[in-house]
């Protein structure tokens, strides 16, 4: 073989790792292009190039392997080596929101679901609205947050500009024909929830055919002065302005119980109001953070929770745009209130909730991070690694959590959170084993407890390679077990001091004692 041609095979079997590796970790070339850019803005190579270097079509250099080597954690050696090993096929994607079969499939019919569901949403005590969200929460999870026609609709108005200032959005209002008015009104105070009463606040609402009303608090605050605004031009672009929006409100009362102001029917506007409402929000999201400009805004601060400060977007904001723009997919994200209501959930990663945002339950688990931070009073953002526990099943999770006050004043947490096991398994790395290593060390120290070393060096791989450095800042403080709820606390040293004791139905003794003595 001639030199040139060990070099064009050497370049073959470069390129075939790196492409196999960029697939892996989920990152389009642009992606993996900009990463590097970040790294060294001289070596970095543009798409074409790079796509050329993963067809063989090119040789990268030493130096731009290097960095790619930084990127996915790998030994310079290993892009030379020509062993195909773990390098061809992609990690498997997996679904993170299982299903269940309803069976038989007759009782599931279009026709008896329309007749039995508001009958079971009465019984219940559930409301329309409420149900929608479920819907929505559940439409949201099977797309892992990823709407295109939303996002295009979006970037057709925005052009993709980012970041928009107040300014830029009062104009794009104008464009699509809206007109601004301004009121005054103080945050209220909801006294039908006597034990945790929660200020209220309108902050804007929408006249047919075209008039938006802002409350004048927003000038105070331009980051939710430009959300509400795109959140009206959203209903401009989508539905022409027919009027059908709830007002956009903050606080109030906790989504639980039906109201006793409520129809004890489903009511069908309530239903149109609830995805009316997500479609803007989402719509709005995608305006002033623009999927390819925000993706590698969060790459340049890896995807800390409070980088939106520095161009005026919420917090909230951010942490929702995340799982829809990131290469990840696995992402969860929840807001909670006090005393422990989760008023938003995303669950892209199938993590199980302790409790939704239908009803509350008397033994949440308080190790969770977004309850836990729910009584303290910092507002800097707190990293946690956890590993939770659900019956035989096992989950390594790690979150970044943040105390902040919504636009009526009232207290809340929001946090995000990665599933660590599909990143561990694209390196090869067998989640359970690092999970049980986790989980031993915390049970040594009653719950919580460092991270063995060989762990930690694993999370912080995967940090780097997914480039979320709340990652690495969680694997340097103890891990934790948590569980859905407290009674059935997994720890050695259960977290309530006695665990309780788990007692097989009587039906199921009756029957074993009964097929013991005949056998």
């Amino acid at each position: 073989m001639s030199p040139a041609q060990g070099l064009r095979r050497k370049a073959h079997f470069a390129g075939t790792k790196i492409k196999s590796l960029r697939k892996r970790n989920h990152l389009t070339l642009e992606d993996l292009s900009v990463r590097c850019v970040q790294i060294d803005a001289e070596a970095g190579p543009s798409v074409s190039y790079l796509s050329m270097i993963e067809n063989g079509k090119r040789v990268p250099s030493e130096r731009l392997l290097r960095i790619i080597a930084d990127i996915f954690q790998k030994e310079l050696s290993w892009f030379y080596d020509e062993s195909l090993d773990d390098a061809i096929d992609p990690a498997p994607r997996e679904s993170a929101v299982s299903g269940l079969p309803l069976e038989p499939a007759f009782l599931f019919s279009d026709s008896l679901l329309q007749l039995a569901i508001p009958e079971l949403l009465a019984q219940t005590g559930t409301t329309g609205r409420q149900f929608a969200h479920l819907l929505i929460r559940a439409h949201q999870e099977s797309n892992q947050n990823r709407f295109p026609d939303l996002e295009r609709a979006a970037e057709s108005v925005g052009k993709k500009h980012f970041p928009l200032q107040v300014e830029d959005v009062l104009d794009i209002a104008t464009d699509v024909g809206l007109s601004i008015k301004w009121f005054d009104k103080s945050p209220i105070k909801d006294r039908r929830d006597t034990d945790f009463p929660l200020n209220t606040v309108v902050r804007s609402f929408f006249e047919a055919p075209k008039t938006v009303y802002l409350n004048s608090a927003l000038k105070e605050h331009p980051e939710r002065l430009k959300f509400d605004v795109a959140n009206h031009i959203a209903h401009m672009v989508l539905h022409d302005g027919d009027g059908a929006r709830a007002p956009q409100i903050s606080g109030g009362r906790v989504a639980g119980r039906r109201d006793e102001t409520e129809s004890v029917n489903v009511d069908a506007k309530n239903i149109l109001l609830a995805w009316r409402d997500f479609e803007c929000s989402y719509f709005a999201a995608a305006l002033l953070a623009p999927k390819t400009p925000f993706r590698q805004f969060l790459a340049k601060h890896a995807y800390a929770i409070d980088a939106g400060d520095k161009i005026k977007l919420t917090k909230a904001l951010v942490m929702r745009r995340m799982p829809s723009v990131s290469p990840y997919p696995f992402w969860h994200y929840f807001d909670a209130y006090p005393p422990g209501n989760l008023r938003a959930v995303y669950r892209g990663n199938g993590i199980p909730l302790p409790w939704g945002n239908m009803s509350l339950v008397s033994d949440p688990c308080q190790h969770w991070a977004v309850f836990r931070m729910l009584n303290t009073r910092s507002t800097k953002p707190s990293s946690q690694i956890s590993v939770l526990r659900a019956g035989d099943d096992k989950r390594l999770y790690c979150c970044q959590s943040i105390r902040s006050t919504d636009a009526a004043g009232n207290p809340h947490v929001l946090c995000a959170g990665v599933d660590l096991a599909p990143a561990l398994r694209a390196q090869n790395i067998e989640p359970k084993e690092t999970i049980e290593a986790i989980e031993k060390s915390c049970n040594s120290n009653g719950g919580s407890g460092p991270i063995p070393n060989e762990a930690t060096s694993q999370l912080q791989s995967i940090g780097k390679i997914l480039n979320i450095g709340w990652i690495a800042q969680g694997a340097k403080k103890d891990a934790t077990i948590i569980c859905p709820r407290s009674s059935g606390c997994p720890r050695d040293k259960h977290c309530l001091g006695k665990a309780m004791p788990r007692l097989k139905p009587q039906i199921d003794q009756i029957r074993e004692s009964l097929l013991a003595e005949h056998n």
